[in-house]
């Protein structure tokens, strides 16, 4: 099974209630909140993005070269748009975090891995609207966006 054919799989897994449907930020934290407590910790983004950065490198070289990053864009793009009610306001924060820019710290044209994981951190920051230092549907929503 290919890498993107997991993610799609992965996708599909996750569960769409109606509650998703209303609740801002809902489908972001189904799919990164690792330990189901509602909450996405600092390690469970670290985590999930090691996953995310995997199923994303196509040629297993621990870089995304442009041609990956292309793929990876596209697929956040179809994500956004068959989920938006699901991400609240916070969407463009989320996206932010995962672009090419926001992570090539080096500006070389590519995402190693460890440029992608060590950007956990500030991408949480931006996400964690309250600062209480986990991500929860209260970070997401119209308020102060």
């Amino acid at each position: 099974m290919t890498k993107l054919a997991m993610f799609a799989t992965l996708v599909a897994l996750t569960p769409l209630a109606g509650f998703a449907e209303t609740t801002p930020g809902s489908h972001f934290i189904e799919n990164w909140d690792l330990d189901g407590n509602g909450a996405v910790s600092l390690e469970e983004i670290t985590e999930r993005r090691g996953d995310v950065f995997a199923m994303f490198d196509q040629d297993d070289n621990n870089y995304l070269n442009a041609k990956e990053y292309v793929l990876f864009d596209e697929t956040r793009a179809a994500d956004m748009e068959n989920n938006a009610a699901g991400h609240g306001n916070g969407g463009g924060r989320m996206q932010q975090g995962l672009t090419l820019e926001f992570n090539d710290i080096d500006a070389d044209g590519e995402v190693s891995k460890e440029e992608f994981i060590s950007k956990s951190g500030a991408w949480m920051a931006q996400i964690d609207r309250d600062g209480d230092g986990v991500i929860t549907a209260a970070d997401f929503g119209p308020q102060g966006n």
